[in-house]
């Protein structure tokens, strides 16, 4: 049990306590979920701290550490901020930053043994690109890309979306199927823009040319601006890298859980999507990132600790709530891999 000020509380913690009012009338009771509309609420009735249940400590695995990507982040903002289009003279610095971004992944022990917890989250397209180049870095690596070729992929993934720079088109969050006719026509231009802006520009490769073009082309021909099936194999490990994180962070359509991304390249493996490449992505991506709150097909609810390697549906988590919704006073924590008989229904906001 620890003491928590409101301001400190994210949504989602369970109360150890009974919240209650100067004169013993129950606000809240103890074992209840504390929602994020909650928390505004209980500021209104001047309450300043709750006693919260502690919860085992997950085992998250990133891709980058949150200091190395918010150094990094803060190096491709200042740089694309300051860029103009065909005013290109500041972008080559982009270069040093994919390098960063590839030497820090390499550098983790057996990268590309492990499974990753990549959590949903809103983002700007300075982050999002930064999140798909190291996503699809990691792809390229383990699918034995040519190591003369990554150093491209990094960055074409940090240029990918420059052209939406040039736009005032609200995408955030939102489909973009919902804009107006003439917002979703100038949408579908924003990797023509970027491509245009660059095309010309010697220190960028070909490859990294491509990839700003392609990204939101489909195998079937479903995609933009061109429609086109011809898909340079590189830049379909884009493809699957970009929409997962677009589908994740909310750019360019509504935000979605992991797993319901995981389920939408599922589905269109094959199809829109390169197969062998998104079972290459899914492989490294846990379902449930560490830290998620899930009920069980035995109407428990739990919380993710770790993942297990090759079963990145079936993690180890630890019960929080009993069938009836009750709170779990003692430890009980089930490994899916060895534990059989239950699985995960959903994810919990």
């Amino acid at each position: 049990m620890i003491l928590k000020k409101i301001d400190e509380l994210k949504g989602n913690e369970i109360l150890a306590r009974n919240i209650m009012t100067w004169d013993y009338q129950i606000i809240l009771p103890e074992g209840a979920h504390i929602r994020r509309e909650y928390i505004e609420k209980l500021k209104e009735l001047d309450i300043k701290e709750v006693y919260i249940k502690e919860e085992a400590k997950s085992s998250e695995i990133v891709i980058l550490k949150s200091e190395i990507e918010e150094s990094i982040r803060e190096t491709v903002k200042d740089i694309l901020e300051r860029h103009t289009y065909q005013n290109n003279e500041d972008l080559v610095n982009l270069s040093e930053a994919a390098d960063n971004i590839i030497s820090t992944i390499l550098e983790e022990d057996k990268v590309v043994e492990k499974v990753f917890d990549i959590k949903e989250r809103s983002a700007d397209i300075y982050e999002h690109s930064i999140s798909i180049c190291s996503l699809a870095i990691l792809t390229a690596l383990k699918l034995n890309v040519d190591i003369s070729k990554i150093h491209d992929i990094g960055v074409g993934c940090l240029l990918h979306d420059i052209g939406l720079r040039y736009m005032t088109i609200n995408y955030n969050n939102q489909d973009i199927e919902s804009l107006s006719k003439q917002e979703l026509i100038e949408y579908k231009k924003h990797p023509i823009y970027g491509y245009s802006s660059l095309k010309d520009e010697k220190w960028i490769s070909d490859l990294s040319k491509a990839i700003i073009l392609y990204h939101h082309e489909r195998l079937d021909g479903s995609g933009f601006p061109l429609r086109t099936r011809d898909i340079p194999y590189e830049c379909r490990i884009i493809n699957v890298c970009d929409v997962f994180d677009e589908m994740i962070c909310g750019i360019g359509c509504k935000r979605v859980r992991v797993y319901e991304a995981v389920e939408y390249l599922k589905s269109f493996k094959n199809s829109q999507f390169d197969g062998k490449i998104v079972d290459t992505f899914l492989g490294f991506t846990a379902v449930y990132p560490a830290g998620s709150h899930v009920l069980t097909n035995e109407g428990e609810l739990a919380v993710v600790l770790s993942q297990n390697k090759n079963f990145q549906d079936r993690p180890v988590i630890q019960i929080i709530k009993d069938k009836n919704g009750n709170p779990v006073q003692t430890e009980i924590i089930k490994d899916l891999v060895k534990v059989h008989n239950v699985f995960i229904e959903k994810a919990i906001d």
